[in-house]
């Protein structure tokens, strides 16, 4: 029988390529789209880290959760750094959620406050990927609009206290293998591990509706 997380990678495996291959994301990547529309997508991001990273000293003694609170981690502090380098040091003024951001933002909170184990299916989608593909997107970023590497404007990325990723994320697996949770409570964070990579293409959509590629 297969572990539980080859079941949630294989189960969202769909769910996960729509959302990287987004129009939105296609086109940061490829070049065809400006720091700002880098910018607002770190904006958006920074409203979903809020909602995953508010609350955790609670959820630390969650007996589904707490395993998987991890201050390595967190990536508030590296985004509002980004921010202010991309935005300047009044970035805070000018923060605005897109709708369907706020959308992903208060589902991710009503799980941290509500659905522990809920939480963890949003913990799993987005920390994981930061560690896998997000590092392709720090990498585009450096070359596109010149950060310094693993500099301010990217340290979202860079995960200065996690030295050997590849071995976390194995020992982060391992965790889900071992959540405690039965079968039907598995199959739920599954189902809410694939609403996680919906909402967040929902939020590609936006920005893509709001950053067309010009022709």
């Amino acid at each position: 029988m297969d572990s539980f997380s080859t079941v949630i990678r294989t189960a969202s495996h769909e769910q996960h390529t729509e959302a990287e291959t987004s129009t939105f994301m296609s086109d940061l990547l490829g070049g065809g789209l400006g720091r700002d529309a880098y910018a607002r997508y770190t904006e958006q991001l920074w409203f979903v880290y809020e909602a995953l990273e508010t609350g955790t000293e609670r959820l630390a003694s969650d007996p589904v959760a707490g395993a998987f609170i991890r201050p390595e981690l967190f990536r508030l502090r590296a985004l509002e750094r980004d921010l202010e380098h991309l935005r300047g040091p009044r970035w805070r003024a000018g923060l605005s959620a897109l709708p369907a951001t706020e959308a992903y933002a208060d589902r991710v909170r009503v799980c941290a406050e509500q659905w522990p184990a809920g939480y963890v299916a949003h913990h799993y989608t987005r920390y994981l990927g930061d560690l896998s593909g997000g590092q392709i997107i720090r990498d585009r970023a450096e070359r596109t609009w010149g950060f310094e590497r693993k500099g301010d404007g990217v340290r979202f990325y860079v995960f200065e206290d996690i030295p050997n990723p590849a071995a976390f994320k194995r020992t982060y697996r391992g965790l889900l293998d071992e959540i405690h949770a039965d079968d039907l409570e598995k199959q739920r964070i599954v189902s809410e591990c694939k609403k996680a990579f919906a909402l967040n293409t929902a939020v590609f959509r936006a920005l893509g509706e709001e950053f067309p590629l010009s022709a």
